[in-house]
């Protein structure tokens, strides 16, 4: 499957798959969350953490500041955010009341407090200007990442760092069909393995169609910088398969 053009990617993105993102991906999420975390780990042939690591080493924070981490998931950056720098007041949003209940309690068992909200991240419910920095890995295929990656300008702070990572669509036509093919088998593995329900088991072609619809590296610093972002950079590993930015909003 080609890409439609950049210009008109988020509207085919939508059209194709507005009713999975609105009615079906709460489900799924909602089935895999006591055991997405291994799931992943077991995908990635053990490099969950390295991959954790990795976007870590991206993220510049300071003693004090105000967080957001957007499609927070099970909370692993804001438990490794924290785990950095115990001062920092760290918040969490996600769709997901599921996942977020994993999160919750994998923040807790280690003494940390994640302030939590489940709502949509299309339209963030904070304030203008309110965060140091923010964080979403692992997500913005399933999100019209243009506007989210707006409403995340739009509450952080003037001079406030944006850092993102996730799977991207590589610009290796070769690399791209290995790719998939590999992901293809561990949707099915995990799935066996983990005795996935129906919501996530009918889901497995469309995580494949979300990538190839993706956007690679360079098109998402493209993006980054429509949108009003400046200072993007843009950090690739595996053949651009997974890709690091870092992004800030203007003074």
């Amino acid at each position: 499957m080609n890409p439609p053009p950049v210009a008109t990617r988020e509207i085919a993105r939508e059209e194709r798959f507005n009713v999975v993102w609105t009615q079906e991906l709460n489900d799924v999420f909602a089935d895999v969350a006591p055991y997405y975390d291994r799931a992943n780990y077991i995908a990635s042939l053990g490099l969950w953490g390295w991959f954790l690591r990795k976007f870590m080493e991206t993220v510049d924070i300071r003693p004090g500041e105000r967080v957001l981490d957007v499609c927070a998931g099970t909370n692993a950056i804001g438990i490794a955010l924290l785990k950095r720098e115990p001062t920092l007041e760290v918040h969490a949003i996600d769709r997901s009341a599921k996942m977020q209940e994993v999160g919750r309690r994998n923040a807790e068992a280690l003494g940390f407090r994640i302030h939590s909200v489940i709502d949509d991240v299309h339209t963030l419910p904070y304030p203008d200007n309110s965060f140091d920095v923010a964080t979403l890995q692992f997500a913005s295929r399933h999100l019209r990442i243009r506007q989210v990656a707006s409403e995340i300008r739009r509450v952080l702070k003037p001079g406030g760092r944006f850092y993102h990572c996730d799977m991207l669509r590589p610009g290796n036509p070769t690399v791209e069909k290995l790719y998939y093919a590999y992901l293809r088998f561990c949707l099915w593995f995990t799935g066996f393995l983990f005795r996935s329900g129906p919501a996530a088991l009918n889901c497995k072609e469309y995580f494949i169609q979300a990538l190839q619809m993706f956007y690679s590296a360079q098109e998402l610093s493209d993006m980054l910088e429509d949108v009003g972002y400046r200072d993007v950079t843009a950090k690739t590993v595996f053949a651009g398969m997974l890709g690091f930015h870092r992004a800030v909003k203007p003074q």
